[in-house]
């Protein structure tokens, strides 16, 4: 996936950073390599274009606190995985951040080394691994958006997608590459009984759909454009563009008992094993999980803190919880979906064609 753009404002600074980041600043041991530098590989949507992202604040006060300069690889969930993968024998990143589930298939692919962030007592049970292979840095939560400006309404069921009128006028991100696209199949598994079901509607779909991406954040500005009527998306990524895009609006496709429904894909952060700077991320880990950039989870990147002591005020904390008044929330089986992922995309696949 390429970069979002994410026309916010920052408004910390490196004084507010408290006592756990200062205690950072100190010398530290490296297991090789620059001492002053940590590489982060991570799924798009927490950078920013033009500069004011939820990354580029805590990156910023990172290195302002401590040194370490962040360098920053982006790509989809999948692809950032994979990468880890082929670089097992020369490992060059640090720390990775990925979107469920991604995150599980790092961790039983045995590319994550275990850690406990401080803070991560704070992070609920579901949204952290029980051995400490990762921990989710801010909660997010699929959706799909719509072109308010051609369109009076969004639809309410994924039946409604079938419609003619959306022939060529609508995208998904692709499953197995795109953190999102593989959340748009696992909610068609809720909604639709299993994986039978959910081949069996998206393969009907395709009419309908322009065809693969492999970047979700690419589909936002051709809804606003009006080049489609309808993609996916997830929370953060879209309520953080309103600003820049004010026609792209949010809404969750119902099953056919007409409740709306969604899921936790959390950013979800790991250490990569043998990393050359492992104590470096350890401590930009501690870093993203203080209260005070948890805060900036909402009031900069759009999304919600991972920590379920620190609550969010202000307009965009009211708006993200207006948009989840009424959809159910429901929780994938992570266990089943690492364990069967590339069967479920390989049926998906064969069902569409792609």
């Amino acid at each position: 996936m390429n970069a979002r753009p994410r026309p916010l404002t920052a408004a910390l600074t490196v004084l507010a950073l408290g006592g756990s980041l200062a205690a950072c600043s100190g010398s530290s041991a490296q297991s090789g390599g620059d001492a002053k530098e940590i590489t982060v590989y991570s799924a798009d949507g927490l950078k920013a274009e033009d500069g004011k992202g939820f990354y580029d604040q805590a990156f910023q006060d990172f290195t302002a606190a401590t040194g370490i300069k962040v360098n920053y690889v982006e790509g989809g969930s999948g692809e950032m995985v994979q990468r880890l993968l082929r670089e097992k024998s020369n490992t060059k990143a640090d720390l990775v951040v990925t979107l469920p589930p991604f995150i599980q298939s790092a961790a039983s692919q045995g590319l994550l080394e275990n850690y406990r962030p401080a803070g991560s007592d704070k992070v609920a049970d579901g949204d952290k691994d029980p051995a400490g292979a990762w921990t989710s840095v801010v909660k997010n939560y699929l959706c799909f958006i719509y072109n308010s400006k051609e369109l009076d309404a969004p639809p309410k069921t994924w039946d409604d997608l079938l419609d003619g009128r959306y022939r060529n006028k609508l995208q998904y991100s692709t499953p197995g590459v795109a953190g999102d696209g593989t959340a748009v199949l696992i909610k068609a598994m809720h909604d639709f009984g299993g994986i039978q079901g959910a081949t069996d509607f998206l393969g009907r779909l395709q009419k309908n759909n322009v065809g693969p991406s492999s970047s979700t954040g690419q589909l936002a500005p051709k809804v606003e454009k009006g080049e489609l009527l309808v993609a996916n998306g997830d929370v953060q990524m879209n309520f953080a563009n309103r600003p820049a895009m004010p026609h792209q609006a949010i809404w969750f496709p119902a099953a056919k008992d007409g409740r709306p429904s969604t899921f936790s894909l959390p950013y979800a952060a790991g250490l990569v094993k043998n990393g050359p700077h492992q104590e470096n991320a350890k401590k930009l880990l501690d870093h993203l999980l203080t209260q005070e950039v948890q805060q900036q989870a909402t009031t900069l990147a759009g999304g919600f803190p991972a920590r379920t002591d620190v609550t969010p005020g202000g307009e965009n904390a009211a708006g993200l919880s207006r948009l989840l008044d009424g959809v159910e929330l429901f929780t994938p089986d992570w266990n089943d979906i690492d364990a069967n992922l590339k069967s479920y995309v390989g049926a998906w696949k064969q069902a569409t064609g792609s």
